[in-house]
Formats: C-alpha cells, sequence, structure tokens
C-alpha cells in the first residue's frame, strides 16, 4: 500500500501539495474570477446562500459561500472539465479507491468561495450518516465503503476546512457527539475533540472521505476559490447514485457539455449515465458539503 493510500485509509484524508500545476493556476483562478462575479451579480443562480446549510437555497439572498456546477457549459469555462479529467488529478483519485481508470465515474464539481459581508460556518457533520444516528446505526454505516471520494483544490491559501483525524471509520465518543447533533455551527471548531485545521497552499489538494467528521468556516475578510468535487468508482452503485443524482445533473445528457469533454472525459460521464439508468426511483438524501 503507498504512502498515500495508507495515511488516506488510516486518517480519512491526505494532503497532496501542489497537484495543480504553475501553467494552470492562473488559468483556473481567472475563470473562477468570472463565475464567483456572476454569481454575486446574480447572473448564475446555482449557487449556496449564507445562513443556510441545507437547500433549497434562497434566491434572494444577496451573500453567496458556494458555486455549483462548474462545468455546466453556460459558463464557458472548458478548463474546469479538463482540470476534473486530468491525469494528475484522476491518478490520485484512482490510487486512493484502489481501481482502474475504467472504474472512473464523473460526480459533482463546486466552487467555495468567501461571502462578501456575513461570516459563516456549516456545524459539524458527516455527509452520509444523519447526526442523530444512533451508535449502532453509525457503526453499520461507517462499515460500508461507499467507493466514492471528495477533494478541496485551494487556488488560494485556505485553512477552512476542520476535520477529526480517523473518524471516518469509528463512531463519535459522547463529546464528539453533543458538538454534532445540533443544527448549529460552532463558537469554535477547536472545541471538537480531536479537530484540526487542515492548512492549505494555493495549488494544494485534500483529498478526504466525506463520512470523516468535518465542517466548513467561510471568512468575508479572506479571499476563497477551492475547487470542491467528488469522484466515484462504479462499484459503489446505487449508494453512489443516493448521493449524487438528487443534484440535478440533466444537463450533462446534453451534446453542449458532452462535446466539450476528452475521450476519457466521455467515458467518464457514460458511466454515470449508466448509472442514473440502473438507479432511476431510489430514494435519495442530500449529502452535506464544505
Amino acid at each position: 500500500m503507498s504512502g498515500l493510500k495508507n495515511q488516506f485509509t488510516s486518517q480519512g484524508f491526505v494532503i497532496v501539495p501542489d497537484l495543480v500545476s504553475p501553467s494552470d493556476l492562473p488559468l483556473l483562478r481567472t475563470a473562477c474570477e468570472d463565475v464567483v462575479e456572476r454569481t454575486r451579480s446574480g447572473r448564475w443562480a446555482l449557487r449556496r446562500t449564507v445562513g443556510k446549510q441545507f437547500p433549497p437555497y434562497d434566491a434572494d439572498d444577496d451573500d453567496s459561500w458556494g458555486v455549483q456546477m462548474l462545468m455546466h457549459p453556460e459558463l464557458g469555462h472548458p478548463i474546469f472539465a479538463e482540470w476534473y479529467t486530468s491525469d494528475a488529478l484522476t491518478s490520485v483519485v484512482k490510487e486512493l479507491l484502489g481501481c482502474e481508470e475504467e472504474d472512473l465515474q464523473m460526480e459533482l464539481f463546486n466552487l467555495l468561495i468567501n461571502p462578501i459581508s456575513h461570516d459563516f460556518a456549516l456545524r459539524w457533520h458527516r455527509d452520509d450518516v444523519k447526526g442523530d444516528a444512533s451508535l449502532e446505526e453509525e457503526k453499520a454505516a461507517l462499515a460500508l465503503w461507499n467507493h466514492g471520494i471528495q477533494w478541496n483544490t485551494a487556488l488560494y491559501e485556505d485553512a477552512c476546512l476542520y476535520v477529526v483525524p480517523g473518524s471516518h471509520s469509528v463512531p463519535r465518543i459522547p463529546e464528539q457527539r453533543m458538538h454534532s447533533t445540533t443544527m448549529d455551527a460552532p463558537a469554535d471548531p477547536l472545541d471538537m475533540p480531536g479537530a484540526i485545521p487542515v492548512a492549505l497552499k494555493s495549488g494544494d489538494t485534500v483529498f478526504y472521505n466525506n463520512n470523516i467528521l468535518h465542517l466548513g468556516t467561510y471568512s468575508a475578510k479572506t479571499k476563497r476559490a477551492t475547487l470542491h468535487a467528488s469522484m466515484g468508482d462504479i462499484r459503489g452503485g446505487s449508494v453512489r447514485a443516493r448521493n449524487v443524482l438528487q443534484h440535478g445533473l440533466g444537463w450533462m445528457k446534453e451534446d453542449a457539455f458532452r462535446d466539450g469533454l476528452t475521450v476519457k472525459g466521455k467515458a467518464m460521464l457514460d458511466r454515470l449515465i449508466e448509472m442514473q439508468k440502473k438507479n432511476e426511483g431510489i430514494p435519495i438524501g442530500y449529502s452535506l458539503d464544505n
């Protein structure tokens, strides 16, 4: 087992420095500047609004903490799909998931940004285990491998993500449960037993199991543009479907999107569409992001 895979398995997260090349970093920053400006001006409605951790988001709120669907062709920035399907990124995903390229499945790609007038934080959570799950429910959920991975790629220095290392595979102790059953954001993330901040330099990427205990903080004082995405392994089947298909991905079936992808990207998209066909009508639930 490689060092990256070993840390990911034991700790639930791993940082890969400088995953974004020096040539791609300014291109991604420029594209993000454009989509953030569109979002803040109201010309891009697919966003996350300050004060709400869960959808539906309030379209009338004037402050945002995220931009949805970066690969959407209407945004007109192919650099996002190029990065999502790049060899640099997918080689790490394959290593951490223990799969081959023909197993990779296209999923979600969003952007986490700083609000402009409100500080904001999410609550402590696991994406696929309810906060009020019983001890036995939590043990059962954490024993399942969902064949997926999430990551944050920082385009500027970023210390907004907090995690509890190792918590992706063990149930909460009573003190941790106390901090993660409330719907409120903590006054201080470090009040959570075992919590640490994940400090990223520009170009760094943190990959993590989405059932690690984690939260995100959003400061209006610090510029943030962090690419936030997930990718799946087809072995995840209906588990991946339940997490992904709720996000309104109909536009990904249109020629305008498909035609802009590489051969590799089209194959990843085909696996997503095939998963949807196989899992139509399954119950879905919203998974949180940071």
